[in-house]
């Protein structure tokens, strides 16, 4: 029904503004009575095979929803009632910002893909924390912590500190995202040395709260080879929890759709089924070349239930979805974790 009747509809309409549509809409509708109850009845699927204990969270099931769709953490709660198994807000920053002039987000329907040039829009810390204390479905909840664009590089430990700082007691793990396309000079944070003192910083300030939590690094999907051995040293030597393989990508090699109208909509990060290899590519080099020594959150190109078995069985502890949710709907959710049941991953 919603690949037939809903998706054609909302594809009608810009990709910005029918999110804002959606929100506006779920937020409603999810807040009638009983209606959460339905929704978790139609979505959901409990079976315990699919618990997970991943960096000391217990996951009811290992799918998740990645940064970028609740940025502000306006809607976790209803979003809770599709059937996930975790969901990352963000990414956030510690001053509201507009982000990038629109039109910023472009369907590339040929090829089941999204660009989008957001360039981490957001309303700030302080408003997502007052919402994330009201935290009633009980979702674990993550936290994409970013930069201000303002921000130069050589302070941007600040932001990130920051950003730590203020949602450490509303999230349960935290994501360090450092591979944003759409934020001029972010990329350069991922060298090794700005990156492990970020990294070993973050890490000081964790080790000295009560109950540490856990810190991921999202990586780009564009690294070469040598860049990759660069992260897993970083992640063994700043002995943060792990890593989220991958973020959008720069590449627009493969694509079917027309390669003017492409250059057309011109930058920002790539997304959906065409990165779903190179993705894969990564998170298996990533276990196979560490040894297995910390986990890995497989996120890109997932637009099917074999899509994420084969992000699992690349090494994947976790997985998370975007743009296969706003292709395939909901009901993606539901069909991965019975894949997973199915094959006893």
């Amino acid at each position: 029904m919603y690949q037939r009747i809903i998706r054609p509809i909302l594809f009608q309409f810009s990709p910005e503004s029918i999110h804002d549509f959606i929100f506006s809409s779920l937020k409603i509708v999810l807040n009638i009575p009983g209606i959460p109850f339905l929704t978790k009845k139609c979505f959901e699927v409990e079976e315990p095979s699919l618990k997970r204990t991943v960096f000391g969270l217990e996951f009811k099931n290992p799918v998740g929803l990645a940064a970028g769709f609740d940025k502000d953490a306006k809607l976790f709660n209803e979003l809770a009632s599709f059937g996930f198994g975790f969901i990352e807000i963000g990414t956030l920053t510690p001053l509201a910002q507009p982000g990038n002039p629109q039109p910023r987000s472009f369907r590339l329907p040929k090829d089941k893909a999204l660009i989008n040039r957001m360039g981490f829009n957001n309303n700030g810390l302080e408003e997502a924390v007052e919402r994330l204390k009201k935290n009633h479905s009980g979702i674990l909840i993550g936290g994409n912590i970013g930069k201000n664009k303002i921000t130069p590089n050589d302070e941007a430990i600040g932001d990130y500190e920051e950003g730590f700082l203020a949602l450490f007691d509303v999230v349960d793990y935290f994501v360090v995202n450092v591979s944003s396309p759409n934020t001029p000079n972010l990329r350069e944070l991922q060298e090794k040395e700005p990156l492990l003192n970020l990294l070993s910083h973050l890490m000081t300030l964790n080790l000295k709260k009560k109950n540490k939590k856990p810190i991921l690094l999202k990586i780009a999907p564009d690294l070469s080879n040598e860049q990759l051995d660069d992260i897993i040293d970083i992640v063994i030597q700043s002995k943060i929890d792990g890593v989220i393989a991958t973020n959008t990508t720069i590449s627009r090699e493969g694509l079917k759709t027309d390669h003017k109208k492409v250059e057309h909509l011109g930058a920002g990060g790539l997304s959906g089924a065409p990165l779903r290899s190179r993705s894969t590519e990564v998170i298996r080099y990533l276990k196979e070349k560490s040894n297995a020594a910390f986990p890995v959150i497989g996120v890109g190109g997932i637009m099917s239930a074999k899509d994420a078995v084969e992000k699992l069985e690349a090494g994947a502890d976790l997985i998370q979805i975007y743009t296969g949710f706003i292709y395939e709907g909901p009901g993606l959710i539901k069909k991965i974790n019975k894949e997973i049941i199915r094959k006893g991953i």
